[in-house]
């Protein structure tokens, strides 16, 4: 078989290039919340990663002209909000500038240390930030995970080509 090359870029191709490559890379949708002593902050993310078991490390990406910058650059601690199929509506809304994303119809509450947790999210985990690398024109965030909760069999939303979708579990259990 031989591969079409007419659509082949080069290393350093264009970014509406780079960007229509990882439109078709699905990606888990989360949602990271906080508070840096101005009042709840908050934005929907499709960069968490794992990073290390021991300790555990994840990391994400957040660009520096976002509206979320300055509050993930003046917080100590996060919490990544997984978000489950049927929560398309709120990784919309964390995902809107200008508006009030704590505001009603969102439901929330704070953990015992004061960082903002959304309900009914299917899992969730308390970061501490001990990391912060400058790449391009983002940050990548690096925090070690310091409490976490789960829900049992959670299905998750996902975003590919630029839509969301969820992975509904089968009725034994596993996900198809």
């Amino acid at each position: 078989m031989t591969a079409d090359l007419s659509t082949y870029t080069q290393p350093g191709a264009a970014p509406d290039r780079f960007r229509q490559v990882f439109r078709h890379y699905p990606a888990g949708v989360v949602v990271l919340t906080l508070d840096a002593g101005r009042g709840p902050a908050g934005f929907t993310a499709t960069s968490l990663t794992s990073l290390s078991l021991d300790p555990p490390l994840v990391s994400f990406s957040v660009s520096e002209t976002s509206s979320s910058w300055p509050h993930v650059r003046d917080s100590d601690t996060l919490v990544v909000n997984f978000l489950g199929a049927e929560q398309e509506a709120l990784a919309r809304r964390f995902a809107t500038s200008g508006i009030d994303r704590f505001a009603e119809p969102t439901r929330w509450r704070r953990l015992p240390d004061g960082d903002p947790v959304l309900d009914d999210v299917p899992g969730w985990l308390r970061i501490r930030v001990k990391n912060v690398v400058p790449a391009g024109d983002h940050r990548i965030v690096i925090g070690r995970v310091e409490d976490s909760w789960l829900s049992p069999a959670p299905s998750p939303l996902v975003y590919h080509d630029g839509r969301y979708h969820s992975l509904q579990n089968s009725a034994d259990g596993e996900t198809p």
